[in-house]
């Protein structure tokens, strides 16, 4: 099998401190990438340090001169970022007419803008160096309606087509850009909509009252199954890859 090449190479991942972006920090790690591990404050996001391996670092990325400045600093002190994954995300599940200009924003902010913010310092660094790979990681709802969901499948699928447009902006200069899009997964975003201890089951059933498939797989994905995806985009196995959306979410979606 051909080397991943992501040895000694050094990755910035957003929404590090727990589910899939903890997830994407482990395998990064594991394959021997230098990770810097960026998140929103918490113990949680302090425990992933690791020596020489692994710098826990806390961000922001709704704010834009924040992440220029993480950019920076890692850069002078650890050299060139040329991997990254954008992992971070909030979730919203109200319906339109109960969705506040507030909670719009607040949505955009960290699903989209925070991967433009990323995305503009890959242009700007990794296109002149004429080297690195950039993951997003999306949603499936971003290609399919959710009911009561507008606010993030709409955040989710304007950071897709965002990072395509980046995909096809870099990929003369050799940088690849691409998109995994989780269905229902086992993180805290994910079980804490559910009511009870039958939530699980309900989502893999479906729901005809909101117009949801279920998902034919019959299971749930593990925030490894999706960070195993993102890594192999991230790496040089997937090095004719660019611009593609991977939806990883037991064909919930009945899409490729």
């Amino acid at each position: 099998m051909k080397p991943s090449g992501l040895a000694g190479r050094i990755a910035l991942i957003t929404g590090a401190a727990g589910g899939i972006g903890a997830a994407v920090v482990r395998q990064l790690v594991e394959e021997g990438a230098r990770v810097v591990a960026a998140d929103l404050p918490s113990d949680a996001l302090m425990a992933l340090a690791r020596d020489d391996a692994v710098r826990a670092e806390p961000l922001d990325v709704s704010d834009s001169v924040a992440v220029a400045t993480l950019f920076d600093r890692v850069e002078a002190e650890w050299g060139p970022i040329d991997l990254i994954a954008s992992v971070a995300g909030v979730l919203s599940n109200v319906t339109v007419d109960q969705t506040e200009d507030a909670e719009w924003r607040r949505v955009f902010a960290v699903n989209t803008d925070g991967v433009f913010h990323l995305g503009r310092e890959a242009a700007r660094r990794m296109g002149p160096r004429r080297q690195g790979a950039f993951v997003t990681v999306s949603s499936n709802a971003a290609g399919v309606p959710r009911h009561a969901m507008a606010a993030y499948a709409a955040s989710k699928a304007a950071a897709t087509m965002f990072t395509r447009c980046l995909g096809l902006e870099l990929a003369p200069m050799g940088v690849r850009c691409n998109i995994v899009a989780p269905g229902s997964t086992l993180t805290p975003m994910q079980t804490g909509m559910w009511a009870d201890e039958n939530g699980a089951a309900r989502v893999i059933a479906g729901s005809p009252q909101t117009f949801k498939a279920g998902i034919p797989l019959a299971k749930l994905a593990t925030p490894e199954d999706v960070a195993e995806a993102v890594v192999f985009l991230l790496s040089d196995r997937a090095g004719h890859i660019t611009m593609t959306d991977l939806y990883v979410d037991g064909g919930a979606t009945l899409r490729g």
